[in-house]
């Protein structure tokens, strides 16, 4: 994309997405596409201003509104483009967004619910208990007493975003075909996903119903909960669903953790992910400390699932190897399956990719999460990949990411949890599971209907090939063989073959006449028989040198022809 491609009218978006890139530390790009946005103040001013600080960054994408701050927690788990001080400043952008009015509120609720707040709700707070990017939760309670916590979208973000999506593609673009750095790490991708993701949050009907699906999926887990949505209350920009009271497991302070269970409740709350990751296929993808509650029970709440992932079953199969192969420290297995969930790009290293996975894993296979952690591995594995030029999809990162914050969270919980013990542990259960899931009356049906279908078909299949062979338009191709070397190999193992059938027989034969008494003798024994058995020692002879001397040698012989 070209320069006079972009819009006026979002020049402003442009001028601030490349000023973040020249504050903090990305100024090559700049300088590789020779695009230069003037700030208004004195070049000189700037460049000798101070290093701008990790958090400073998390301010400005806040200043910036809602794309920006879901941009920051996307970059948040990218420890292939950010080193770890700007990852720790981005979870900042997870909690602590000014609110919007109470005013706009009442607004929303009653143009999408049909009706006034104070009709549908017996209670209902002004104030609300969390603003996020998006949205922002208030408490209530219904006219049958239960409690609820309301969750209403902030008032034109979907606009916003999509706006500002729109401009940030036009830059990534435009990065992404001028620069080395672009190629490598390909930001218009990053922000497809970025899309992808966002639009799904903005449904929270979409919201509702993952709720409903990760209740029924972890409804095993006895120490675990999850809010049940209210239908009837429930739009695109309202949610409303039930109330759980607790605080997040990283306020806890150090008397009310010393009440808990807390090695129970990590194993079981990693279990569940596991169950959910390598399962089900479907999982609660943003599990960080605003999002985990332990409620006033001792229960562990799962609250906001905006955000789900989705993978197929061989991406499972090659996780459930990778991590495993992570656990046992086996690296150069780590990095061959790692391989077999992406795909290189042209200037992939494979032999430098292989070599820093095998001795990230190597180093790391007997630590505890107080050192390494699952999630930390599998983060590093996407650094690896982007300074090796390979392309992981974007899968793997929102699973790095929910590992990642997973640990933090169960190491609260218990400081001396290993997460690697409790994937070799799972890892049996887990795939007896997922045998059982494949032999379920809905999984055989499918099988069922698709040899129904295969039956259906055979006979026509069949017909066209008769067809074909009858008017003689039956046709095989066939690719990289050398007709010539073929044929040419087919008649010496012909001409072998009768060679060593007409020595068998001469040998057979001179064995047979050997009980024939004749007057014509060879050293006392019968003279054509001898000869026979001479005639075969010799052919034979012939055949292993021409064996031994030709065969071991077909490359030499050939360019000598």
């Amino acid at each position: 994309m070209a320069l006079s491609l972009m819009k006026p009218e979002r020049l402003k978006r442009y001028k601030d997405v490349v000023a973040l890139f020249i504050k903090y530390g990305r100024s090559d790009l700049v300088n590789q596409t020779h695009f230069h946005i003037s700030s208004g103040q004195n070049d000189q001013a700037l460049a000798n201003a101070a290093e701008p600080k990790a958090e400073e960054l998390a301010e400005d994408l806040e200043k910036l509104g809602p794309t920006f701050i879901k941009l920051g927690q996307l970059l948040s788990t990218r420890g292939d483009l950010l080193p770890e001080p700007y990852l720790e400043a981005l979870a900042r952008l997870q909690d602590h967004i000014e609110p919007f009015s109470y005013e706009e509120i009442e607004h929303i609720v009653s143009t999408e619910l049909g009706g006034r707040i104070s009709k549908m709700f017996a209670e209902f707070e002004r104030e609300p208990t969390a603003a996020a990017s998006l949205a922002q939760v208030h408490r209530a309670r219904m006219r049958d007493g239960r409690a609820v916590v309301v969750k209403v979208q902030r008032p034109g973000v979907r606009e916003t975003i999509v706006e500002d999506l729109e401009a940030l593609e036009e830059v990534a673009d435009f990065i992404d075909s001028h620069t080395e750095v672009g190629k490598r790490y390909e930001f218009g991708n990053m922000l497809a996903e970025l899309r992808s993701s966002l639009l799904r949050e903005l449904d929270f009907k979409r919201e509702a119903d993952n709720l409903t699906r990760l209740r029924a999926s972890l409804r095993e887990f006895e120490h675990i909960v999850i809010p049940e949505p209210i239908e009837d209350y429930t739009t695109s920009r309202v949610l409303t669903m039930d109330y759980i009271s607790g605080r997040k497991i990283t306020s806890l302070s150090p008397l009310r953790l010393v009440e808990l269970d807390g090695a129970a409740l990590s194993d079981e709350l990693f279990r569940a992910y596991l169950k959910q990751i390598l399962l089900d296929g479907f999982f609660h993808a943003d599990p960080h400390p605003g999002n985990v509650f332990m409620t006033d029970d001792n229960q562990i709440a799962l609250l906001d699932l905006g955000m789900v992932g989705y993978i197929s079953g061989n991406f499972q199969e090659n996780l459930l190897r990778l991590l495993l192969a992570i656990s046992e420290g086996r690296g150069d297995e780590a990095a061959d399956v790692s391989m077999k969930m992406g795909e290189p790009k042209p200037n992939f290293d494979k032999q430098d990719y292989e070599h820093r996975v095998a001795r990230l894993v190597a180093r790391h296979s007997d630590s505890t999460v107080d050192s390494i952690d699952a999630g930390q591995v599998v983060l590093q594995i996407t650094r690896i990949a982007a300074d090796c030029w390979f392309r992981l999809p974007s899968e793997f990162t929102m699973i790095a990411k929910a590992m990642l914050n997973l640990d933090r969270v169960v190491y609260v919980l218990d400081p001396n949890f290993d997460p690697n013990a409790v994937i070799r542990e799972e890892a049996t259960n887990i795939l007896t599971r997922r045998i059982i899931k494949s032999i379920e009356p809905g999984s055989v049906l499918t099988r069922v209907i698709e040899v129904k279908e295969f039956v259906e078909r055979l006979p026509i299949r069949v017909n066209k090939i008769l067809d074909a062979i009858g008017n003689n338009e039956l046709k095989f191709s066939v690719d990289a063989i050398d007709e010539k070397v073929v044929l040419d190999g087919l008649q010496k193992v012909a001409n072998r073959i009768a060679l060593g059938l007409i020595l068998a027989s001469l040998i057979v034969g001179a064995a047979l006449m050997m009980r024939v008494e004749t007057a014509f003798r060879i050293f006392g024994y019968p003279g054509l028989p001898m000869i026979f058995f001479m005639l075969a020692a010799i052919a034979g002879v012939i055949l292993v040198a021409s064996i031994l001397f030709t065969d071991r040698h077909p490359k030499k012989k050939m360019d000598d022809d």
